[in-house]
């Protein structure tokens, strides 16, 4: 997840849709993430309560079917399907995601032909150009990022193979380049993160943001969410630094060395996402500061940013439910039998801090 500056927004709130209520099944359980130890707290969270929900429906939601998308009717559990993951799966949050796919796949027996494009996006495109020539019927792609995929789009409706995106946009046209796109609501995210961040600092003082990796709508609508919410509700709450961590621990904790030399009196840190928050957390401690002193917030739910609430590193934690193989094998089995379906499907996710942290860690991934 780059800097947002001079990429082009996509709508802040996309259409809210739910499918039918079968897609409110719930996705597999946990995946490792990077710190072992981490993974050796409570799991006893059911799958129900980890899993994605759907949120309500909005009226004048919009949906797409076969004859409108121009594919054709097949049964998915003859179908190759085909999963393009983006980036390298040291971050926790694309180890759920996988984990979830895969699960969901084997638990419908299907055939699955995966990719992983390593961060480079360059690899994606002929990541998802060699799945199409291996056969996959149908693809579920995470994007990298939301631009240039004019190749694969063209390549993909050649063969009328359907695409449904997960966690990321690709910007183009719904039910005419891609079926579906399955994600949670990245603006609302950002404003539900300063909510966290006006309360742990008392609505003043200066706070900085480490921006996810540009070139998606991911990092662009977390920032647009967060700054506009500061700006309503906490206006003596500045921004005074932003840079990108590319979402990367390491990355993370370069830039937030840089921060605590150039802010010394930065009061709050908005993470995009956990991995650069936990790399903030770890150039605190080598500043020698104290859990607390610098009030931290982030976005995703790993097992590790949960416990840095519960150890005092980290103010609040946003979920960013990383679980989508359910929704997204229910979205291609729904649309292949001819049957409408939703053209944005948003979840619902939830949150922690210091009164559930421990309580909830279980749910984490």
């Amino acid at each position: 997840m780059k800097h947002f500056a001079h990429r082009r927004h996509l709508t802040a709130r996309p259409v809210i849709v739910a499918l039918a209520a079968a897609m409110a099944l719930t996705a597999s359980g946990c995946a490792k993430s990077e710190d072992d130890a981490a993974n050796k707290s409570d799991s006893s969270a059911s799958a129900a309560d980890a899993g994605q929900k759907v949120v309500t429906p909005k009226p004048g939601s919009k949906g797409c079917t076969i004859d409108a998308y121009g594919g054709k009717k097949l049964d998915l559990k003859n179908a190759t399907v085909g999963f393009s993951q983006s980036e390298k799966e040291a971050n926790p949050f694309r180890i759920a995601e996988t984990a979830s796919i895969k699960a969901e796949a084997s638990k419908r027996g299907l055939k699955l032909l995966t990719a992983n494009a390593q961060s480079q996006f360059s690899k994606q495109i002929s990541d998802v150009q060699d799945l199409l020539a291996k056969g996959a019927d149908l693809l579920v792609i995470a994007p990298l990022n939301s631009d240039g995929w004019e190749p694969v789009l063209k390549a993909a409706a050649a063969k009328k193979v359907p695409i449904v995106t997960i966690d990321r946009k690709i910007n183009t046209t719904a039910c005419k380049d891609y079926v579906s796109f399955i994600a949670s609501d990245f603006v609302d995210q950002g404003k539900r993160a300063a909510d966290q961040m006006i309360e742990a600092t008392g609505g003043k003082g200066e706070v900085a943001i480490l921006l996810g990796a540009a070139g998606n709508n991911v990092t662009t609508e977390r920032t647009k969410g967060f700054k506009d919410r500061i700006k309503e509700k906490a206006p003596d709450l500045k921004v005074v630094f932003q840079q990108t961590g590319d979402f990367a621990r390491e990355k993370g904790q370069q830039v937030t060395e840089q921060l605590i030399q150039s802010k010394p009196g930065i009061k709050g840190i908005y993470a995009e996402n956990d991995e650069m928050g936990l790399g903030a957390v770890a150039a605190l401690k080598g500043a020698g500061k104290k859990a607390g002193d610098v009030k931290i917030v982030t976005v995703d739910g790993t097992r590790n940013a949960v416990q840095g609430i519960v150890d005092g590193w980290i103010s609040g934690v946003i979920e960013s439910n990383p679980r989508f193989g359910p929704l997204a094998f229910q979205t291609l089995d729904t649309f292949t039998q001819g049957k409408e379906v939703p053209q944005d499907v948003i979840i619902q996710d939830g949150a922690y801090d210091a009164k559930n942290a421990k309580s909830d860690i279980g749910k984490a991934f």
